[in-house]
């Protein structure tokens, strides 16, 4: 059983309607599991999950190594996009690196790490405010032209960003977070993918996993960046419960998890959008990846968009 397909932008390659971010996987969410995490991307192209998500920054370096583990001898099988931009100091402190030699420089050590040659996106992470954004864009730019990136994306832009670099070289992909607690992009960066033909890829399309339901204050440990989140606080959770008590009643209707609901919302946003959730757990893989057969009425959508908005900063 494989599930519904996307195309990733306007020419882009052909993608199962879910994605896979791997992030979780090596970084932020607690202690890894390599070996469950291998099992579950490998497990996601049986499914038709055929869009994997990852990064330098995760680990770092880690994460694209456990991901061209996982992805050794099935290369064919995948659309792989990593990205750079990001670095980690020895504290695990991100900052910013957006100059040229650095950007077109790292994606040597990405491909070596990913076993591959070629990656079928190259995202720019983050804007190095201290760089001027064409210089660094005009950079990856030539990774495309040297083979080594098939397309350009960029994570977490403004429209005027997206503007100057689709105007040196085409922006394939937009990655930012949207969920149904985090909507910002529907009013500015969205549209622009819509109408540049760009693929929009959400992270976070579950909230940090608020949105399934599953998730109690206080139950994160020190390597989890949700201890330390505003929205996870005691007293945004009881404010943001609102938000999944209306996710679940459509669940019910729907004859689906609150996740599943809560991921066929974000593929409602446009044809063009590909969720990437992320999970270290077998169990949570299919059932992400069976939301994109969850067909969600007009009203179950209206009472979607009329939800409230988070309560707390998302950072």
């Amino acid at each position: 059983m494989s599930i519904p397909t996307r195309t990733l932008g306007l020419g882009g390659p052909m993608v199962g309607a879910i994605g896979l971010g791997c992030m979780g996987m090596s970084w932020a969410y607690g202690e890894p599991d390599d070996e469950a995490s291998v099992a579950v991307i490998r497990r996601a192209l049986e499914l038709g999950v055929t869009f994997v998500d990852t990064a330098q920054v995760y680990g770092p370096f880690v994460n694209e190594s456990l991901v061209g583990r996982a992805l050794h001898g099935r290369r064919g099988e995948v659309v792989l996009a990593t990205k750079t931009g990001l670095i980690a100091d020895r504290d695990r402190q991100i900052h910013r690196n957006g100059r040229p030699e650095h950007v077109r420089g790292s994606l040597a050590g990405s491909l070596s790490r990913l076993g591959t040659d070629y990656v079928d996106l190259y995202y720019l992470h983050r804007v190095d405010d201290e760089v001027p954004l064409e210089d660094t864009w005009a950079a990856l730019a030539e990774c495309v032209t040297e083979g080594h990136a098939q397309r350009l994306g960029l994570s977490e832009v403004t429209v005027e960003q997206a503007e100057l670099c689709h105007r040196i070289h085409p922006v394939s992909a937009i990655q930012s977070e949207l969920s149904l607690w985090t909507r910002g992009p529907l009013s500015g960066v969205l549209p622009w993918c819509v109408a540049n033909g760009a693929a929009f890829v959400p992270f976070s399309p579950l909230g940090r996993g608020f949105l399934t339901g599953a998730v109690g204050s206080g139950s994160f440990g020190a390597g989890d960046l949700r201890a330390r989140n505003p929205r996870f606080t005691a007293e945004a959770m009881a404010a943001n419960e609102a938000l999944v008590g209306e996710v679940r009643r459509i669940a019910a209707g729907a004859g689906a998890t609150p996740g599943q609901v809560a991921l066929a919302w974000t593929l409602a946003q446009g044809e063009y959008v590909v969720p990437i959730p992320g999970t270290k757990r077998l169990a949570y893989l299919e059932e992400n990846s069976a939301a994109a057969d969850v067909l969600l009425t007009a009203a179950d959508l209206s009472a979607l968009d009329s939800l409230p908005p988070a309560v707390g900063e998302r950072y």
